[in-house]
């Protein structure tokens, strides 16, 4: 998790400072995704992480990714796991309990605290559109790299969930701003400063919601949607029943990653 300078920065570090909100966000997708791969074990199932290497993760959040992966893990000669909140890392160390090669540090990818050319694989996962100045974390990102090392970075589309939910709640201004600082659709141009060969691919997924409560405990632990959060729930709980059909809701998902050499 990476905290950006912009006006909605207290709301963002409130989301993020302890686990809580965002086990209620991985709690749901993991529940009502179409997709029962996992978004998770699809990232994973493509870090080429081989025997030996050194590994950065920047904003690990709570370090679940990894849960079930310990040969991935035993295998890397170091696998850090940054993040600049402490409670994060904290409930990471609980998460992935005490392993030999894995080290957790507070890191900040504006200005990573190691040497140039330390990692193999470098990953940053739905943290990147939070960042400052992201050219200058990305100029890090690079430094840090070893020459022929791999970054990986996921993030989500322009075209998600949260829009149609914008739609729904009629939020627009400053009732919904959306943070489009770094997607699938203009992410590889904001890589190309510093990296040269980019790839991107997609997750394929969708909800598929059964449990309305579940939506309106998810609504309100997003800090873009203030305004929701500030309705009455019986008002909430209202305008979801109007897109409910045989039972259910259905919404679309859009997220992906980029593999950059």
């Amino acid at each position: 998790m990476q905290i950006g300078s912009s006006d909605d920065s207290v709301a963002v570090k409130a989301q993020y400072a302890v686990p809580k909100g965002l086990d209620i966000r991985l709690t749901f997708h993991e529940k009502y995704s179409t997709n029962k791969q996992g978004y998770g074990a699809w990232l994973v199932s493509h870090y080429n992480i081989r025997n030996g290497m050194m590994v950065l993760e920047i904003g690990c959040g709570t370090g679940t990714i990894w849960i079930g992966h310990e040969n991935i893990i035993s295998g890397c000669r170091r696998l850090i796991l940054s993040d600049l909140s402490e409670g994060m890392l904290e409930t990471a160390k609980k998460n992935l309990g005490k392993q030999n090669h894995i080290e957790y540090q507070k890191a900040d990818i504006q200005d990573l605290p190691f040497l140039n050319g330390t990692f193999d694989i470098v990953i940053a996962n739905s943290m990147l559109y939070h960042v400052p100045d992201i050219e200058k974390g990305l100029r890090e990102v690079r430094r840090v790299l070893k020459a022929g090392g791999i970054f990986y970075c996921a993030t989500f589309g322009e075209h998600n969930f949260t829009d149609k939910l914008a739609e729904w709640f009629k939020l627009s201004g400053e009732d919904f701003k959306p943070n489009h600082n770094f997607t699938m659709q203009n992410g590889k141009e904001k890589l190309s400063t510093s990296f040269e060969d980019i790839t991107s691919i997609f997750y394929e997924d969708s909800l598929h919601i059964t449990e309305t409560e579940d939506l309106v405990e998810y609504l309100r632990s997003l800090a873009s949607f203030k305004a929701v959060i500030d309705l009455p729930v019986q008002k909430i709980r209202a305008i979801l029943r109007e897109h409910t059909a045989g039972g259910s809701i259905d919404l679309p998902k859009e997220y992906g990653m980029f593999i950059c050499r």
